[in-house]
């Protein structure tokens, strides 16, 4: 089986390398945070009595995915957050969280809030999903 390659100097294809690759760098010595991974869930009368819009409560049917993240002794200034649809990538002076998400995200509308008395970040991001509800 030969593959014909779009560029002789490439050595691997696109889709062989994986998803937030680009963000890995183990060479970064700071200290990964603890964090939570939540999943969050919209449920009506009529999904919890009627059953009517076949919601269950597996994470299959959740909408939102929210990641709280401890960052103690940190200032909110002091963040780095970039979100990718598969891929969280957050920075402090002191710590770094690369994470792989467990579904594709709305990268472009999530909210993060920082409790800065429970020093947590708090991250909550749409689930996207091609057959939705």
């Amino acid at each position: 089986l030969q593959v014909k390659s779009e560029n002789r100097k490439t050595i691997w294809n696109t889709e062989e390398v994986p998803e937030g690759s680009e963000f890995d760098d183990t060479w970064d010595l700071r200290e990964q945070p603890e964090y939570q991974i939540l999943f969050k869930q919209c449920v009506r009368t009529e999904d919890v009595f009627f059953g009517m819009s076949r919601k269950d409560p597996s994470t299959a049917c959740c909408e939102d995915v929210v990641i709280k993240i401890k960052l103690p002794e940190t200032k909110y200034s002091d963040i780095t957050l970039d979100i990718q649809d598969k891929v969280l990538d957050l920075r402090t002076p002191k710590k770094k969280l690369l994470l792989h998400l467990p579904y594709h995200v709305d990268s472009k509308n999530g909210k993060a809030r920082f409790l800065s008395e429970e020093e947590t970040l708090e991250v909550t991001l749409r689930v996207s999903r091609k057959f939705d509800f």
